[in-house]
């Protein structure tokens, strides 16, 4: 067990290093690109609320056409709205 312990030493003095070997000089997004980021969060939940609402006023079924014939069968005669043959 001791081996195990001196590896995971070994492992956080490596870890300790590279976090210590960070630029200071490096660009970082800062609080600029956080506000950015959450205006765009803000926009995007506020297009999907949106969104839910149109989406819920839409009516799926599709009523059907007053204005359109039945279709003529083989003997040249149509079926009413009530299904029976007329001639």
């Amino acid at each position: 067990m001791p081996d195990m312990t001196a590896s995971a030493s070994l492992a956080m003095t490596h870890l300790a290093t590279l976090a210590k070997e960070v630029d200071e000089d490096k660009v970082t997004p800062g609080v600029l690109g956080f506000i950015v980021f959450a205006v765009m969060a803000l926009a995007v939940w506020a297009l999907m609320k949106s969104m839910n609402r149109h989406m819920s006023r839409v009516e799926f079924t599709e009523d059907p056409d007053p204005k359109a014939e039945a279709p003529a069968d083989a003997t040249g005669m149509t079926t009413g709205a009530d299904g029976r043959k007329q001639g």
